[in-house]
């Protein structure tokens, strides 16, 4: 079982990033959206995106023609799926949008095409009986920044067949990742399993006013060495999805700071549309964050 055509459903924080690096590596990809133009802003990053390829993998000019060569692009549900052998689903964080984009998909798809949701959070378990093809149906997450950071940590549920287990582990390798396979479900893979919790506990102190944005970032930075603070992470992350966990953990449990989290970033961040490095301001200001500006660990 190989893949040839790739279609990646999504052109949000992630989902450009596995199109681009799939197609730097070969594949033919056709990227979904909503309309073309959201699909045409996806073309803006992909600028940005090769410029980087230039300085932290050395890609070369003819390279990049040529992942460009591999790309097209489609609002058209349908014609997205026409020839895809496996689908990568990178839709908004939210269990409805993703039940309802399975149904979708589950009618116009062909038969061989395997469907990977790259959730951060859930579970392909809570999916599968939609995408009406469980045995072809799997996780397959990727960190940020993945021609850097190149992570693919693969998860399927109790129905997942072994053969597609193998195929997308495969596949993960010939785009430039570590595979990482996950021989159970996990809620956050092995990543977030480690992230998620670091990430809570620096929100849950900015909320509850035990210190700001800045000191807190300093502190974890200082203390561990890490190039990067939990707030200038979650920034690369998109304050999008950030606020879309912690509004399904606060609905689920009612728990008063996360209540108070969901509030605060729809307040101050989502509504200014203030969404990470992305939009160019979240909780710092891009390209020249303060956290990496001379003097900020003193």
């Amino acid at each position: 079982m190989s893949f040839k055509n790739i279609t990646v459903a999504g052109s949000g924080v992630l989902g450009y990033q596995i199109a681009f690096q799939s197609a730097f590596h070969g594949y033919n990809v056709t990227i979904y959206d909503i309309n073309d133009e959201v699909l045409a802003k996806a073309k803006t990053k992909f600028s940005v995106l090769s410029e980087a390829y230039k300085s932290d993998l050395q890609a070369t000019k003819e390279q990049l023609e040529a992942t460009y060569a591999n790309l097209r692009y489609s609002s058209d549900l349908t014609e997205a799926l026409k020839d895809a052998d496996l689908l990568i689903e990178a839709v908004p964080e939210n269990p409805k949008i993703k039940i309802a984009f399975y149904e979708k998909l589950a009618a116009v798809s062909p038969d061989k095409t395997i469907f990977a949701t790259n959730s951060s959070t859930m579970l392909p378990s809570q999916f599968a009986e939609f995408t009406k093809r469980p045995e072809k149906f799997l996780a397959l997450h990727f960190a940020n920044e993945i021609w850097k950071h190149n992570t693919a940590e693969i998860m399927g549920h109790p129905g997942t067949a072994s053969e597609v287990f193998d195929a997308v582990v495969a596949f993960t390798k010939t785009i430039g990742m570590v595979a990482l396979p996950l021989y159970k479900e996990q809620p956050g893979y092995i990543l977030n399993s480690l992230l998620v919790p670091l990430l809570n506990a620096a929100t849950n102190l900015l909320i509850k006013g035990v210190s700001d944005v800045e000191t807190i970032d300093k502190t974890w930075m200082v203390a561990t060495g890490a190039p990067v603070g939990p707030f200038g992470i979650l920034d690369v992350v998109g304050i999008t999805t950030a606020y879309n966990i912690n509004k399904m953990a606060a609905d689920a449990t009612r728990d008063p700071i996360k209540i108070k989290t969901v509030e605060y970033l729809k307040e101050n961040f989502i509504d200014k549309g203030k969404l990470g490095f992305d939009t160019g301001e979240g909780f710092y200001k891009y390209p020249n964050p303060a956290y990496k500006k001379e003097g900020f660990l003193k």
